[in-house]
């Protein structure tokens, strides 16, 4: 049965994207990352073992539309830095970024750093060109052999956003703000291509989209509004031609277990989040800092056959959601928009740290107990909906 009808009888589960790592794999990724020495055929094959056991305890936790667990890649922005030609790394400025978020609260952020605030090390140095053809094939070939068995309800595969991309590095080559952007844009075309073309539906990750107003503390909200149609353009412009059925949009604020009294709200962005050329909207409304957006969308009006997958479970705290809860969250949303544009996902992506000093801050068994409550929260839901 297909995505389309099947949402019409029940409510689905997906998540973000990514997930957690075995640890030799991370260890493995860490050395390749930072010029360590590794055996290139040791990771290949680690790397293909873990997409077959994640795309299986995918299926075991009763996730209905699943991805590879973004297990390739190093972050969920920084692995294009090996897919672009045109950029260059640099030594980067020693500190930290100054935020709304660690102007606010300086002493909870006095040990560390937290999303977006790390120093910009890379930076466009010549006309971009997309030549991550061979890492975006394997990515697709490895997720395609641990389908074989059971098929889920759909399969995903993320891509960075323009705006996090050009988020990442400065921009040395091209004449202005825009250029760039939508150079950035045009190359990454080719990647979401790639992934349609395999049959899979791409995610864009653009958590820049939501975070950008807590990364600049002088914006205004309508600074903030206007920075991110720009964008919205942009990505547009990238997914011309793609049908928005193989498309999902998901942002986010990154930072995870923080006060996030600055994050930009949802009823600023909506409006222009469901202009996007995509079929499906994810967005964080798990974590008590977003929980009651879900008024949003009685006044935000939902393009026709679009669907929205809230999360419903999150990064943003080890204590794993009642069932009770879930289905609440689900029922909320789906009384407004209608059931069948409702999909259950998570906040944001569970991926481990590759870095041996940096234990993940929600484990493996913390994270499956989560999408056991996903999954049972999505059946008690799908009972009252359906009866």
């Amino acid at each position: 049965m297909s995505f389309s009808e099947e949402r019409q009888r029940r409510i689905l589960t997906t998540h973000v994207g990514s997930l957690p790592r075995p640890q030799s794999l991370s260890a493995l990724l860490f050395a390749r990352a930072t010029g360590g020495n590794y055996d290139q055929k040791a990771l290949a094959g680690e790397l293909q073992q873990a997409v077959n056991d994640i795309v299986r305890k995918q299926g075991e936790l009763a996730v209905d539309v699943i991805s590879d667990g973004e297990l390739s890649k190093t972050s969920f922005q920084y692995y294009v830095t090996d897919r672009l030609g045109g950029i260059e790394a640099f030594k980067p400025k020693p500190g930290v970024r100054p935020t709304r978020e660690n102007r606010a609260f300086p002493t909870f952020y006095k040990d560390g750093s937290h999303s977006g605030t790390q120093p910009t090390r890379y930076a466009c140095t010549g006309a971009l060109k997309y030549v991550g053809h061979e890492q975006v094939a394997a990515d697709i070939a490895n997720l395609k052999a641990g389908l074989k068995g059971a098929p889920p309800v759909d399969v995903f595969m993320p891509s960075v956003s323009p705006s996090s991309c050009v988020g990442l590095m400065e921009n040395r080559h091209y004449r202005d703000e825009e250029e760039h952007l939508y150079a950035v844009a045009e190359v990454l075309r080719e990647e979401y291509q790639a992934i349609v073309a395999a049959g899979f539906i791409v995610q864009i990750d653009d958590p820049r989209l939501a975070m950008n107003y807590m990364l600049n503390p002088e914006l205004s909200v309508e600074q903030q509004r206007a920075w991110a149609a720009k964008r919205i353009a942009a990505l547009n412009h990238a997914l011309r031609g793609i049908h928005a059925e193989r498309v999902r949009h998901h942002t986010c604020y990154g930072i995870n277990m923080g006060p996030r009294t600055s994050d930009f709200e949802l009823k600023h962005l909506a409006d222009l989040i469901v202009t996007i050329n995509a079929g499906c909207y994810s967005f964080e409304m798990a974590n008590p800092r977003h929980e009651h957006e879900w008024k949003v969308w009685e006044t935000v009006k939902l393009p026709e056959g679009k669907v929205l997958a809230p999360g419903c479970i999150t990064h943003a705290s080890v204590i794993v959601e009642h069932p009770e809860l879930v289905a609440e969250r689900i029922l909320r949303l789906a009384r407004v928009v209608g059931r069948e544009r409702v999909m259950a996902s998570s906040d944001c992506g569970f991926a481990s740290t590759l870095s041996p000093k940096d234990p993940p801050e929600i484990g493996p068994e913390i994270v499956w107990a989560k999408f056991e409550s996903l999954a049972a929260g999505a059946r008690l839901a799908s009972r009252v909906l359906w009866g």
